[in-house]
């Protein structure tokens, strides 16, 4: 039998970027045929893995325990692994153990984020598969892929894929609250195509870099007023263009991941050779301009540029999309009114990315109202559209969800964390998206309480998890499982909370 640590630990020895996660569904395959539990695997790599009641329980209600098996894997520029660049889709993440100076232990990674989220709830629900002595109702163990970059694996699900209607979702990052709502997400990307033409003679190049930004979730994050390197590289591009006649882009990249606040970016320029001087001048003002506005928030933020020594032809059109990604919206566009600092509608400008013949820019818009999230998506589409682009695809486009007040499992949920742990938990709608909308749609009737430890920086190399929360959540899991086999039949087992 192996504990939820050292399932973690197994299971990020295993890559698991978004959109490549079929090792990792393998691995949850081998994990389920190695113990003889039945299981099932659909197109899109998500797996469902089935255990029976444990003895007398069986008239409970199935329950499902939800993970996503993906993770944003981003690394600290520069980060080598072995003496090479690291690669999220060949590389593990390597995690170690911090005590903080209250006694707190904390999980992080080295150079990379960790993959806590949702890792950790994965690897609780997996330890509880492994431990025959635990008693629960028919399990049904689901994880989906692709959660981060646009949920295409809850979306894919058949609706015959689970039978549970009672959800215990794992994929909470606050240790003390419930989850009871979550935001709608549209994440679209428009794509340019480039035309490029020759630097005349006479032309120095340059690279221009912005980074140093702590990056962080675009749900979670964007309310902290973190500094989006892609909108704060076309933002000086356009400024620069304007005092230096003349000057061509020959290649714009940042971010790592529709879902975080891009963290980096750079472009490489050319510029007449009697501009040089001038370029320093301007990125030596930029960079004070942003230490000084982002002094609050990403106190690491900085900006330098190099001379470059290739000399790669310009994008002729490239002050089209320059323009609309300095233009497009980044950040909290509305707070709710009903729940006092929680946001009501965002944007993120995630990737920039130039590829061969086409750039490309995502957009991840989270929204509680699904009528400002399609007005804001539509706004943000005519943008790219007005801008030059020559399409742009809708990748995602899920609703908001808010369970029932009255749902039995989340009160059942709020006085297992109260008997267990002394408290009660709050109640919250967050600014997250949860595949909860999916399933809500898909299996009428379905409750859902999701919870998980306190997560710090998830989608960041400054990502950590409180290993004294994750133990008190594991406690809550599988004391609310005992409860609800218990519902059918509570004079079979003992009332008291079992000692952990």
């Amino acid at each position: 039998m192996k504990t939820y640590l050292e399932i973690f630990k197994e299971l990020n020895a295993v890559p698991r970027p978004s959109h490549h996660e079929e090792l990792v569904a393998d691995y949850l395959c081998r994990f389920a045929s190695e113990r003889g539990l039945d299981y099932s695997r659909d197109a899109n790599n998500c797996v469902v893995i089935r255990k029976p009641a444990s003895p007398g329980c069986e008239k409970a209600d199935t329950v499902v325990i939800l993970n996503h098996m993906d993770m944003v894997c981003v690394a600290k520029e520069g980060y080598l692994r072995d003496g090479r660049r690291f690669d999220p889709l060949k590389d593990g993440i390597r995690a170690y153990v911090e005590t903080d100076e209250a006694g707190e232990r904390w999980m992080k990674a080295e150079g990379t984020s960790l993959g806590a989220d949702n890792g950790m709830g994965l690897s609780m629900a997996l330890a509880i598969l492994d431990d025959d002595s635990l008693v629960h109702p028919a399990l049904e163990v689901l994880t989906t892929t692709n959660e981060e970059d646009g949920m295409s694996g809850a979306e894919g699900l058949s609706t015959s894929f689970i039978s549970g209607r009672k959800v215990v979702n794992l994929d909470s990052e606050a240790y003390d609250e419930i989850t009871v709502g979550a935001a709608g997400a549209c994440l679209q990307v428009g794509r340019w195509n480039l035309i490029h033409d020759t630097v005349p003679e006479g032309y120095a190049f340059f690279k221009l870099v912005i980074d140093g930004g702590l990056g962080g979730h675009s749900g979670v994050d964007i309310n902290k007023g973190r500094c989006n390197c892609n909108k704060e590289l076309a933002s000086a591009l356009c400024r620069l263009s304007g005092q230096l006649t003349g000057l061509h882009v020959c290649s714009i990249e940042g971010g790592t991941a529709n879902a975080s606040i891009a963290s980096c970016a750079e472009a490489v320029i050319a510029v007449p050779q009697d501009c040089s001087s001038a370029v320093q001048t301007f990125v030596s003002t930029l960079k004070d301009e942003l230490s000084t506005r982002f002094a609050d928030s990403d106190h690491g933020i900085s900006a330098r540029v190099c001379p470059w020594e290739d000399q790669p032809d310009f994008i002729s059109n490239a002050s089209d999309f320059i323009r609309t990604i300095a233009s497009l919206p980044f950040g909290v566009l509305e707070m709710r009114s009903d729940m006092p600092g929680t946001v009501m509608t965002s944007n993120n400008i995630g990737v920039v990315k130039t590829d061969g013949e086409v750039m490309t820019v995502s957009c991840h818009t989270r929204s509680f109202s699904n009528e400002d999230q399609d007005r804001l998506s539509a706004s943000i589409r005519n943008q790219m559209t007005e801008g030059g682009a020559a399409d742009v695809e809708m990748l995602m486009n899920t609703g908001s969800w808010v369970e029932r007040a009255d749902s039995p499992l989340l009160d059942l949920t709020c006085r297992t964390f109260r008997d267990v742990l002394g408290f009660e938990p709050r109640k919250v709608a967050m600014h997250f998206v949860l595949e909860a909308a999916y399933y809500v749609e898909k299996y009428p009737g379905v409750e859902i309480a999701s919870i998980g430890p306190r997560i710090i920086e998830p989608h960041s190399t400054s990502e950590r998890v409180s290993l004294d929360t994750a133990e008190g959540i594991w406690k809550v899991t599988v004391e609310l499982l005992r409860r609800l086999a218990r519902l059918t039949n509570p004079n079979r087992f003992n009332s008291a909370i079992p000692k952990y």
